[in-house]
């Protein structure tokens, strides 16, 4: 070989090495994360990292029995950004191999708090003794106690040694699966869903709870907690109900195309209508039109008609209906979501947008409307797969419900 040829040859193979070298590089498997929420406390959840068959990184966080799947990595030199499934946040920072350093930014709600991660398998919290208590079962809760915004909540809890699961069930809604432990008299538990940053610690005894929630680093609000088996929530279908005056519920919002949609639109013609009031933000509504889209799959005959009326936190429209359509492509949602308000979700403004209700008082919201265009109840919040039995519950009134709208006849056919 002349030496050409071989300066050749040291060139190409210079030129792979530098390529290979400049690759991305994040150690695959467990890691521990922590999100700041206030100058002396931490959220932290644990992930794995793995690659799928292109070579992308794949990351996997867990919530007790949930598990959060993030497949969109950006690099840029040393930079990474890491990008929600569904919601708007992402992860931006610096990396290096066994390390992440940056923030979590929801950009629309101008929201930033720290965010750290460093590789290698780690307890979510440390357990510095025995649990002195088993929480295991029902809890009558307040939250914001002392304040003109105190509101109920049911703590339901599994506890198995040190550590525990479970959730806290509002009138609206519940704070999605939560998982932690008891050490000593000290309950410590936490979420990250992609949207929502949960931390809730309290001391323990064998009949109450007192601590404390933050919710990023925006909002701490103190609670409090007494064991009770019997305590239950108000009914979720007598929250919301029509105003007097009012004999049908209606709304004209836009699609993606511009077109102004209603209820009197042909694809609601002569059928029953299940109004969802929600947004791409909220994870209850996440929850609840996974559960319609599985609904719909596994009844394909059924002529019933979903329709999603959209209050997003998005600056714009076209980032509002950003988020609507990646809902839709990611959830395989076959149903038309419409943008009913977008810059902010604030429900006395949406309450101006649907007049017709008493008020709007929990994202997602489902309105039944039967053939005639009847309203015939109005289904306040959603209790997702993480409240156990409540869900189970709702299926079966759920199906129940459908049942009676589908074999009605209209009064125009009677």
């Amino acid at each position: 070989m002349n030496k050409m040829a071989l300066v050749m040859v040291g060139v190409v193979l210079l030129s792979t090495s530098c390529k290979i070298d400049r690759s991305p590089k994040l150690e695959k498997g467990d890691w521990l994360a922590k999100i700041e929420v206030s100058e002396s406390q931490q959220l932290p959840f644990e992930f794995t990292l793995s690659t799928n068959e292109d070579g992308g990184y794949v990351m996997e966080v867990y919530n007790a029995d949930e598990v959060v799947t993030i497949d969109e990595f950006t690099f840029n030199g040393d930079s990474i950004d890491i990008r929600m499934p569904i919601f708007e946040g992402h992860i931006s920072g610096v990396f290096t191999e066994n390390s992440i350093k940056g923030e979590f930014i929801e950009e629309s709600k101008e929201r930033r708090v720290p965010f750290v991660a460093t590789y290698g398998k780690a307890d979510r919290f440390q357990v510095g003794e025995d649990a002195a208590v088993n929480i295991s079962g029902i809890w009558e809760t307040y939250f914001d106690v002392n304040t003109r915004d105190e509101y109920p909540a049911k703590g339901i809890f599994m506890q198995n040694g040190n550590k525990v699961k479970g959730t806290f069930r509002t009138k609206v809604g519940d704070y999605r699966y939560l998982e932690g432990v008891v050490t000593g008299d000290s309950l410590k538990l936490s979420a990250f869903d992609g949207s929502h940053v949960f931390l809730f610690l309290a001391h323990v005894t064998d009949s109450t709870l007192n601590g404390k929630f933050y919710s990023g680093e925006h909002t701490v609000e103190e609670f409090m907690g007494a064991r009770n088996e019997a305590f239950e929530l108000p009914d979720s279908d007598k929250l919301t109900f029509l105003r007097e005056g009012y004999d049908k519920f209606d709304f004209s919002f836009p699609n993606p195309e511009g077109k102004m949609i209603g209820m009197d639109d042909p694809m609601f013609a002569n059928k029953p209508v299940l109004v969802q009031i929600m947004g791409t933000w909220c994870t209850n509504c996440l929850d609840e039109t996974r559960f319609y889209v599985d609904f719909i799959k596994n009844n394909p005959d059924l002529d019933l008609a979903f329709v999603g009326l959209a209050f997003e936190y998005a600056k714009t429209e076209e980032k509002a209906f950003e988020g609507i359509n990646r809902l839709k492509e990611r959830e395989e949602v076959p149903y038309p979501i419409l943008l009913a308000q977008y810059g902010t979700s604030n429900k006395q403004k949406a309450n101006e947008k649907l007049p017709m209700l008493n008020h709007i008082l929990s994202y997602p919201t489902t309105i039944y409307i039967d053939k005639n265009g009847e309203v015939h109840k109005i289904h306040t919040g959603f209790n997702g797969p993480a409240t156990g039995d409540k869900f189970v519950e709702f299926k079966k009134e759920f199906k129940k419900t459908i049942e009676e709208l589908v074999l009605e006849e209209p009064e125009n056919e009677s």
